[in-house]
């Protein structure tokens, strides 16, 4: 008896590791995790096979200096896109504030030449005001007029940019203080730039937002299903409101770092970040329907979009090969986002 129980263990042993069993495991965790993690893992491979440079200490810590801006920027897109929505104008955004925050700080510093901290101050309130001012617009037009998303957020986006040609002729804002780009664009604290703690604050709170906070689950609610949203007592005119300007506010911190970092105010900068940052989300598995989406997978999403950039740029590709990849990358992720909803609908 006791033999033939034994046999009979062995014979279901391998039952465990049928072809089944393994597509069960497979896809439970595609859903779980998405494809983010195996696509970073290759460009990790790939460009360390392709660049000795790579995986150097001081190009990785060049990678996160530079994903500060996106993942910054992708945050407040996060929140857009889990309402259901789009912010087509982050970039008129970062290059209305990089145009008004420049000249205000120039202007002041000409004016008050031994009061440095307060002309900074000034020139980054006001670049931050300007942008405030383009999530205000968005959101009275989305929340209260009821125009699209993708209508309003592209049309405004022309207009900013159109403004910020204007201001400045077309050319390169200077005259801030040194000091201002000497400590948000290149200082460093305990061995970490300046640019990269403000993020990691702003990923903080952000964290703390959507996923603590009365206003992170109307967010999510509001995606999910506007209409019942509505009639559970959630106030969604007022929830899209903020959300277009707190997303129009991240992407002016990130024109101010900017300019910062460039120390000129550039109308030109930004026309990249709405495809960056929208690539970083649905990367990251941030659903194009709403409702559904992780705050610590876009910053894993930017992180990604900024090392597949830099790997692009060891590698020599040109960089309008990098374009086309970014945008097939795009929808190659938004081709996986359905197979997701796929499965979670399944279940």
């Amino acid at each position: 008896m006791k033999s033939t129980a034994s046999n009979a263990a062995t014979v279901s042993e391998p039952a465990l590791f049928t072809p089944r069993a393994a597509r069960r495991t497979i896809s439970s965790t595609f859903v779980r995790v998405g494809v983010l993690p195996l696509i970073l893992l290759a460009a990790i491979v790939v460009f360390s096979l392709l660049s000795n440079n790579f995986l150097t200490p001081r190009n990785l810590t060049n990678v996160f200096r530079q994903s500060v801006f996106l993942t910054i920027v992708s945050l407040g897109q996060m929140m857009v896109l889990l309402t259901g929505g789009f912010d087509l104008s982050v970039g008129t955004t970062i290059a209305l504030t990089s145009v008004v925050g420049a000249m205000a700080m120039a202007a002041a510093a000409a004016a008050m030449p031994d009061m440095v901290p307060l002309a900074i101050t000034i020139g980054c309130m006001a670049g931050l005001l300007s942008g405030l001012g383009i999530g205000l617009i968005n959101g009275l037009g989305v929340a209260l007029v009821g125009v699209s998303p993708f209508i309003m957020t592209l049309g405004l986006s022309s207009i900013g940019f159109g403004i910020a040609l204007y201001l400045t002729g077309g050319t390169p804002v200077y005259g801030m203080p040194k000091e201002f780009g000497g400590f948000f664009g290149f200082g460093v604290f305990l061995g970490i730039p300046i640019p990269i703690w403000v993020a990691l604050g702003m990923i903080a709170g952000s964290f703390v937002l959507v996923n603590w906070t009365r206003f992170g689950r109307t967010l999510y609610a509001v995606g999910g299903n506007i209409r019942a949203a509505e009639l559970s007592g959630v106030n969604t005119k007022k929830t899209l409101l903020f959300v277009y300007m707190l997303s129009a506010l991240f992407a002016a911190v990130a024109g101010m770092l900017l300019t910062a970092r460039m120390d000129t105010g550039e109308a030109n900068i930004g026309s990249s970040m709405p495809l960056e940052s929208i690539a970083a989300c649905v990367i990251a598995g941030v659903s194009l329907r709403g409702g559904i989406g992780r705050m610590e997978n876009v910053v894993i999403g930017a992180l990604f979009i900024s090392l597949l950039q830099n790997g692009m740029n060891l590698a020599r590709f040109n960089s309008y090969l990098q374009t086309i990849v970014i945008g097939c990358i795009l929808i190659l992720a938004v081709a996986v986002d359905q197979i997701r909803r796929r499965y979670i609908l399944g279940r």
